[in-house]
Formats: structure tokens, C-alpha cells, sequence
């Protein structure tokens, strides 16, 4: 996909909601069509449940077809979450792989006059392929790549949530974590589909920083979510560290999720506890 040159304007830049109220106005309306976004943060910050309720706004209100790669959680357990938080999932068409072999049949329940969510068991598919071996570097990377890649092919993918780096770098060995990922990346940004990719902060492991590092040189932007002591509580909170070709606001947010949507509430305040 070769660069827009014709864009002059901020105005021009097409953006894709956070649908996190008191985000989404702090950094001109969202994130640019075609980034690639870290969504970054230990366990229990709610990374899958802002990553999922993106692309189910997406289908709802403009009619998107998104890819969501799940290499941890079933589908089942994903689904079961967001009925649990209040979403609607008889308004998008959910569509679920757990089969690669069966897998352009199962496109073909895409609905292109409606907005759709597949979401590709990799955990689930994991059982099925024999001949993708661990120790084998590059193999669960490429199988998500031709997955992508099919998905974008065969029905216009435009949004893509992959749930989770740490998951692929558990279940591959890469000689050169960097380099691979670079061209991950880049292949992603040809596509020019609007991604999302569930990066886990862990504190106890030195060697997961350097891998972090080129995950943040190489996005475009980085939602950074964390849990924060605060008197006898532990708040959520939510930061824009990186967001190219937007003009944001740096302050930290209290996260919260209320009424059926998302919110950032108290940027550069103590929140009201």
C-alpha cells in the first residue's frame, strides 16, 4: 500500500474511535486509519475488553469487518466477557474460526451489508495442526500472517486485534526478535489494515524489555493501560504514550468502564476516590 500524498490537511486524516469517552477528544478523534497500535499493560487492565469493544463499534456504527486472533482466550470465553460487561452481540455478526482448513467456507458467512467480527481460535486450531511444531521459529507467526492476509484477500478486513505478542512469543522461538518483527510489522502496514496488538507488561522478567522496546520503536501509537495504588483501592488508569500523526494530551486518565462504554475520566488529577 503506497503512502497517501495527496493529504494536506489534519482534517484529511481519516481516524478510527477508541470509543473511550474523554479519550477519543484528547487526541483529535481517534487514532489514524492504517496505525498500528501497542495496547499495552499488565494482567487485568482490561486490554482484551477495549480491543474487542473498539471492533464491535466499528461494526455497529459504520459496518466494519474486523479480524480479532485470539492465541489465549477461546472464543467462547471471549464472548462469554463481553455479554458479561452489557454488549449486545446479536447486533454484529460474529463469525468463528476454529478450522483453517475449512476456512475460505467459513468466510463466506461474512454479511457485507453488515458490520462483522471474526474471530480466529488460534488456541482451538493449535490442536488441530500437526505439522507446526514449537521449535520451529517462524510457524504460528506465519500461519497468523496467511490468516490476516486471507482474511484481508477474501473479505476486505479493516480492522485487525491480535491477542497477544507475549502468547505468539511463547508458542515460537525467534533467532532474531527484532528483525521478525519488523517485518511483521511492515507486512501489516502494507495491508493498511487498523491494528491493534495486546502487548503484556510484565515486572519480574528483564528479558521482556528489550523485546518491548522494538514493539514501541516500531508501532505507530501505544495505549498504555495499568493498575495504580491509590489510598486502600487500585485504580485502573490510561495513558497515550505514542500516537504518530496526532496531536494528543500526555496525561494519565482514570479508566473506567460504566454504563455499557468506556471512560477516561480526571486527566492530570488525582481520581475522585
Amino acid at each position: 500500500m503506497s503512502a497517501d500524498l495527496t493529504i494536506q490537511d489534519p482534517n484529511q486524516i481519516r481516524r478510527v474511535k477508541t470509543y473511550i469517552k474523554g479519550l477519543d477528544e484528547n487526541m483529535q478523534g481517534g487514532i489514524p486509519e492504517g496505525h498500528i497500535v501497542l495496547v499495552h499493560g499488565s494482567a487485568g487492565t482490561m486490554k482484551s475488553s477495549l480491543c474487542f469493544s473498539i471492533l464491535y463499534n466499528e461494526a455497529i456504527l459504520n459496518k466494519k469487518t474486523s479480524l480479532y486472533i485470539s492465541l489465549e482466550q477461546s472464543c467462547g470465553s471471549i464472548l462469554k466477557n463481553m455479554v458479561n460487561m452489557g454488549y449486545d452481540l446479536k447486533k454484529v455478526n460474529i463469525v468463528h474460526v476454529d478450522d483453517l482448513t475449512n476456512f475460505s467456507a467459513i468466510l463466506k458467512k461474512v454479511k457485507p451489508d453488515q458490520g462483522n467480527i471474526i474471530i480466529t481460535d488460534v488456541a482451538c486450531i493449535r490442536k488441530q495442526v500437526k505439522d507446526v511444531k514449537v521449535s520451529e521459529n517462524r510457524s504460528w507467526l506465519n500461519v497468523a500472517k496467511n490468516i490476516i492476509l486471507r482474511a484481508k484477500k477474501e473479505v476486505n478486513v479493516e480492522l485487525l486485534t491480535f491477542d497477544s505478542l507475549r502468547a505468539l512469543y511463547t508458542v515460537s522461538t525467534f533467532e532474531n526478535p527484532r528483525l521478525e518483527l519488523f517485518y511483521y510489522f511492515e507486512f501489516l502496514r502494507d495491508l493498511g489494515i487498523t491494528s491493534y496488538l495486546v502487548s503484556e507488561r510484565t515486572y519480574n522478567e528483564t528479558a521482556d524489555s528489550a523485546v518491548y522496546d522494538s514493539e514501541a520503536f516500531l508501532s505507530d501509537g501505544i495505549i498504555d493501560l495499568r493498575l495504580t495504588p491509590f489510598r486502600r483501592n487500585i485504580v485502573r488508569e490510561i495513558k497515550i504514550d505514542k500516537m504518530r500523526a496526532t496531536n494528543f494530551k500526555p496525561d494519565v486518565f482514570s479508566f473506567e468502564f460504566k454504563n455499557g462504554s468506556f471512560h477516561a475520566l480526571y486527566g492530570g488529577q488525582n481520581p475522585l476516590l
